[in-house]
């Protein structure tokens, strides 16, 4: 198990460790650390855990955890590039971007073929403005965006400057393409596959999301939330 976690000293989770879990779908980042911090408490006691970078609900993947000390490194963790694996569905647009809310729109999309995605990809790769979703937890005057848009006001989100790196399309199988995006921090893979349909002059939304990468993190060697909770509830790493 150790050789998965990353400690500042020793096998001490108070001192510092930091380690990858692969969240599942309908759980919330909120979850993820509140099953570790709860599976460390017999062990440890009272003890900080965060996560660096949020994964909306229906996103699974990596969720880079810090506990005790290492917690005042999130920020960097969270400068770290990403990767993700998403499904793009074409032919309707959603409020949030994604599942989590229902079709506000239904668009054609017979003349959306490979060579036009792989034209409008290229225009998404580089240093791109992009608006942040309002359902999202961007602040706006201080009141979370989500929070305004699930009352039903109208939020006015501010563009941002963002990097992709990378923007591969894995697959493509009408009314849903597979794309492979290498990206920088405060990206949102949900702005991307929204603005993409947009740019083919059709409407799309994310259906699937999973983040593979995290800097050296990598999914496959991330914890499954059992696999973790079961190591750290029978005291498997030793405390000090």
């Amino acid at each position: 198990m150790t050789g998965r976690i990353r400690f500042r000293s020793g096998a001490d989770f108070r001192e510092g460790a930091v380690f990858a879990v692969d969240k599942p779908g309908g759980w919330t980042s909120f979850d993820v650390v509140n099953k570790v911090r709860i599976s460390l408490r017999p062990a440890c006691g009272k003890i900080k855990v965060g996560h660096a970078g949020t994964l909306d609900p229906l996103a699974t993947g990596v969720m880079v955890i810090c506990t005790g000390k290492e917690t005042r490194e999130i920020e960097r963790y969270m400068g770290q590039e990403k990767e993700y694996v998403a499904r793009v569905t074409f032919g309707h647009t959603t409020p949030s971007y994604d599942l989590e809310s229902a079709f506000d729109g239904e668009y054609d999309y017979s003349r959306v073929d490979r060579a036009l995605l792989e034209r409008v990809a290229r225009r998404f790769v580089g240093e791109i403005e992009q608006f942040p979703p309002a359902f999202s937890a961007v602040r706006v005057n201080g009141v979370r965006a989500y929070e305004m848009a699930r009352a039903g006001d109208q939020v006015e989100m501010k563009s941002r400057r963002v990097e992709v790196k990378e923007l591969e399309i894995v697959e493509e199988q009408m009314p849903e393409v597979v794309l492979r995006v290498r990206c920088g921090k405060g990206t949102y893979i949900r702005s991307l596959a929204h603005d993409i349909g947009r740019e083919c002059d059709s409407g799309s939304h994310l259906s699937a999301l999973r983040r593979t990468r995290v800097g050296e993190f990598r999914v496959e060697e991330a914890f499954r939330v059992e696999e973790i909770v079961r190591l750290l509830e029978s005291n498997r790493v030793e405390t000090t």
